[in-house]
């Protein structure tokens, strides 16, 4: 687990990294950070514009360090998300940045009906892999659509762009994971934990 302060740096390289990237097209300095951001993590950073989805995207497996997986995550959901254009610099001062470190997925071994059972809303993130597609919804996306267990799995499994019941398919893969949350409660304003309810 981060500590607050490290979140709140993990904010700021984040905003810092969109920043940069968009008005000069470079990267922030990557020094002065503590351990943790050496450590491989899994990692979204999301972009909301005047409370809406603005950008998200990210590393749902620890396959870079913490730090490397910001900085590149932060520059694509600004740039290359496929659902929206480019942000413009003039956007930043209305986007908040969002950044929600990752546990390693965990397969759930059961039953494809006794899936929900084990799923805690405001807890877990899913993933939905089947053949060659895969989706994956955060923590927080089942919250703030008031979703429960067969909601979010079915939300999943169209994610991935398949049929929203593929999560009772036998050959479906369903895996959970964590997520803590750090988000700007204003824009390039103060930081704090996100806790779920």
């Amino acid at each position: 687990m981060l500590t607050l302060e490290e979140g709140i740096l993990a904010v700021k390289l984040a905003r810092n990294t969109v920043l940069d990237h968009i008005t000069k097209d470079t990267k922030p300095e990557l020094t002065g950070f503590s351990d943790v951001f050496s450590e491989k993590r899994g990692v979204f950073v999301t972009l909301r514009k005047k409370g809406e989805l603005r950008g998200c995207i990210g590393y749902p497996t620890p396959e870079f360090t913490l730090k490397a997986a910001i900085t590149d995550s932060a520059m694509n959901a600004a740039t290359k998300d496929p659902r929206f254009n480019p942000v413009k610099e003039i956007e930043l001062k209305e986007i908040t940045v969002e950044v929600t470190v990752l546990t390693p997925p965990e397969l759930i071994e059961s039953k494809p009906k006794d899936l929900p059972k084990n799923i805690e809303i405001g807890r877990h993130g899913l993933i939905v892999k089947k053949g060659f597609r895969q989706g994956l919804l955060l923590p927080q996306v089942a919250t703030e659509h008031d979703m429960d267990e067969e909601d979010f799995l079915t939300h999943t499994c169209m994610k991935a762009g398949l049929h929203p019941d593929c999560w009772l398919d036998e050959d479906a893969e369903v895996m959970k994971f964590e997520g803590q949350i750090f988000e700007e409660v204003e824009p390039d304003g103060k930081i704090v934990e996100l806790k779920l309810k």
